[in-house]
């Protein structure tokens, strides 16, 4: 735990006790602030008195003399309405901060010089955020990794020098810390997205930026024109900026070109690192992560070589086109996180003969818009509540059966792809569907496909398995 020492002594109020909310409303209290928090939930009320936590409706309280107020990322701050907490703080005066806030303020005041990466975008950033943190530990560095990947921020080791963080930031998490300043900030990519939290896109990439902008190094990804100008216009504020494209090359930044990620200056140009071989890092788009998070670990000290090392020993996001098992020619792929189209397509573009298995509680568009990569699937296993429609959208286009379960699923493709007489073959699972039909979370889904596959005879599972290889 980070305990909240800059806030020792001052009165906080506190709203929001999730996750992220319960374990900030600890940190406060551990760091000595006099916290008074609430809920919508009357569970996570009860769950937080019981803990000591001082806890009361926030519209009851004097909020004259609050130092700050602390909101939960997922609660309404702009849009579609601010939500009445934040209502209450604007008429009193008081500021409104997060937990990513309340770290970078705790590092700033005790270990300023400690390297902080911090990484944001609309898509990759937790693959980016996990290769990151591996490259780093596995050069045997101090590296503590949370944020939006799923480990609150305050629930890491306290600041201290020589300790890397490695932290990424939703666009909730960057609009609630106005004084973020990383080491080296990176914005990915920005493409429509929460909109219905931010407006317009255009407010959107105005709070991404601010990552960005507060760095003493930003990486940004510039194949997109909102990214590119806020890398234009960050650089001509002082800003250090290494671009980064999968796309094109460029003159100065890190770029791909195939499998190879190039390191160009002043036109002078270098491969850097070879992703060629490395499953964990297939496809255009993990070029791209790759670039970046080799930018960044250049960025606070690290060497050509650490870094190349830790590219070929990542394990991969668990649940994110994850190799879990081989048998022969066969690789099975855990892609439970694809959970739409649009998400099961970098998957889906990154192997050939592909024995997919996909279905679940569907999604507004179904999978039309995967049809331009429907050549790649030799056979597709259709489960949960989409079955029928996907059949309905597959056709005559690609060979399907409706499987029903996962399990079934499972068996059916990997007998299927045992008898392909191409080099390779992946059974896949990409549902592009939420999993909530037949499982409580994707998370649950992807454990239970690596269980199947994990149970077929001669199969190495690539990763751990409690129910172990046969």
């Amino acid at each position: 735990m980070i305990p909240i020492t800059t806030l020792n002594g001052k009165k906080v109020a506190l709203f929001g006790l999730g996750g992220s909310g319960f374990a900030t409303a600890r940190a406060l209290v551990a760091g000595g602030a006099d916290v008074t928090a609430w809920d919508d939930n009357p569970d996570s009320v009860a769950k937080a008195a019981a803990e000591g936590i001082a806890v009361a409706d926030l519209r009851t309280i004097d909020w004259n003399g609050l130092s700050v107020f602390v909101l939960s990322p997922g609660v309404p701050l702009t849009h579609p309405k601010p939500h009445w907490t934040v209502d209450l703080a604007h008429a009193a005066g008081v500021e409104i901060i997060g937990d990513v806030e309340l770290f970078v303020r705790e590092r700033r005041a005790f270990a300023p010089d400690c390297p902080f990466i911090a990484i944001t975008g609309t898509n990759g950033k937790s693959t980016t955020t996990a290769l990151i943190a591996h490259i780093l530990q596995s050069s045997g560095r101090d590296t503590q990794l949370g944020g939006n990947i799923g480990t609150a921020v305050l629930t890491l080791d306290p600041p201290k020098a020589g300790r890397f963080y490695v932290v990424e930031c939703s666009s909730y998490q960057i609009d609630l810390a106005p004084t973020l300043n990383p080491s080296a900030g990176i914005l990915l990519n920005l493409t429509p997205d929460h909109l219905d939290r931010h407006g317009t896109m255009q407010h959107y990439a105005d709070i991404k930026e601010r990552l960005v902008a507060g760095s003493d190094v930003a990486v940004v990804g510039v194949d997109d024109s909102y990214s590119s100008l806020i890398a234009d216009r960050i650089e001509r504020a002082g800003i250090k900026v290494m671009r980064i494209s999968r796309r094109h090359p460029l003159a100065n930044g890190l770029y791909a070109e195939g499998s190879r990620i190039i390191q160009a200056s002043n036109a002078a140009a270098a491969e850097i690192a070879d992703l060629d071989g490395i499953q964990t890092l297939r496809g255009g788009h993990n070029a791209q992560n790759a670039a970046a998070a080799i930018a960044a670990c250049l960025a606070v000290g690290v060497s050509a070589e650490e870094i190349r090392a830790g590219l070929k020993s990542f394990p991969g996001l668990k649940h994110r086109m994850q190799p879990v098992g081989k048998r022969g020619r066969v690789v099975f792929v855990n892609d439970s996180k694809a959970t739409n189209a649009d998400a099961a397509a970098p998957a889906l573009s990154s192997y050939e003969n592909i024995y997919w298995i996909a279905g679940g509680l569907p999604k507004e568009g179904g999978i039309t818009s995967l049809a331009p990569l429907f050549p790649r699937i030799s056979k597709a296993y259709l489960i949960g509540e989409a079955a029928p429609a996907f059949a309905a959208t597959l056709g005559d286009q690609v060979p399907y059966e409706i499987s029903g379960t996962l399990e079934r699923a499972v068996a059916h493709a990997a007998a299927d792809a045992d008898r392909d007489e191409h080099e390779s073959a992946a059974v896949m699972l990409s549902p592009a569907c939420a999993s909530f039909d037949q499982y409580k979370n994707f998370e649950v889904r992807g454990d239970a496909f690596v269980s199947h596959v994990a149970a077929i005879d001669g199969v190495t599972m690539l990763i751990g398995s409690a129910a172990g290889g046969k």
